[in-house]
């Protein structure tokens, strides 16, 4: 692939409009799971998540967080998002449902209408999720966003909970402002997942109860560029967002570097301050 296509802003955009509206969504079918669930007392949660793309220094770089020490996973690298609220969310979808809306390109507006009423209704559902949780974490004011398309979900077993990625353009450069669970935002650019020398293995002794007949040390690929590590679930949505839209995959030459770290039991429920 010409990496030049990294630097030119409008034409990857374009090219992530065209791919991701063209790209098949799972939005409807794990809702639908998620609510038929909840009949069954088998309480499955779902979550939206923003993975936000920003133009900077001639290049697009993903705008991560890094979770506070005292929250859930932390010090995981992830997007910024939380658990859909069935109040506010379905309040605010419409802002993210109008054709006048300053979150819509036109073509992004006719891929979605194409998709049919019911993938319209829970892509724009969890768009107005993932902006207002960005908005709570780190200020990331929506109207400074332009949505470019979903991702297909990520099932998050260990916390039951289904995530809906959307991925968004950050039009101008804004001011962090980082709530109680955020510690920092991470750069990283586009360009370092097309490096083979950046992947490599995360493995985690696990020190958490687990089932029966479970390795306790497990092995998952990552990223790991300069100090931070990416891995797990921001790790695989970004794969495939690079799958959709350059039809780019895991390297296999990634376990050359290894990474360790010991998962303790807080790591599923936070530690207090």
């Amino acid at each position: 692939m010409d990496l030049s296509i990294l630097s030119q802003k409008d034409d990857i955009l374009d090219l992530v409009v065209e791919k991701l509206g063209r790209n098949p969504v799972d939005f409807s079918e794990k809702m639908n799971l998620i609510k038929t669930g909840k009949k069954k007392d088998d309480a499955w949660l779902a979550a939206g998540v923003l993975l936000p793309l920003f133009f900077k220094d001639d290049e697009l770089v993903f705008q991560l967080i890094k979770r506070a020490s005292t929250v859930p996973q932390p010090g995981d690298i992830g997007c910024p998002g939380g658990m859909l609220n069935t109040v506010l969310d379905p309040f605010f979808r419409p802002f993210t449902a109008h054709r006048f809306s300053p979150l819509l390109r036109e073509d992004v507006l006719k891929y979605m209408r194409r998709r049919g009423k019911f993938d319209f209704r829970n892509i724009t559902l969890f768009l107005a999720n993932a902006l207002r949780e960005s908005w709570e974490e780190v200020g990331l004011n929506p109207f400074n966003v332009t949505f470019l398309g979903p991702l297909p979900c990520y099932d998050l077993k260990a916390f039951r909970r289904t995530i809906f990625p959307l991925t968004g353009y950050v039009k101008n450069k804004w001011h962090f402002r980082p709530n109680w669970e955020v510690d920092k935002v991470v750069e990283i650019p586009l360009r370092a997942f097309f490096n083979d020398e950046n992947y490599g293995i995360f493995s985690v002794e696990s020190l958490i109860e687990i089932k029966k007949n479970v390795d306790r040390v497990r092995n998952f690929p990552c990223l790991i560029y300069r100090d931070e590590v990416l891995w797990g679930a921001t790790f695989n949505i970004i794969m495939s967002f690079l799958k959709i839209v350059f039809d780019l995959d895991l390297p296999k030459t990634h376990s050359k570097r290894v990474v360790k770290k010991v998962l303790y039991p807080e790591y599923l429920t936070g530690s207090p301050k």
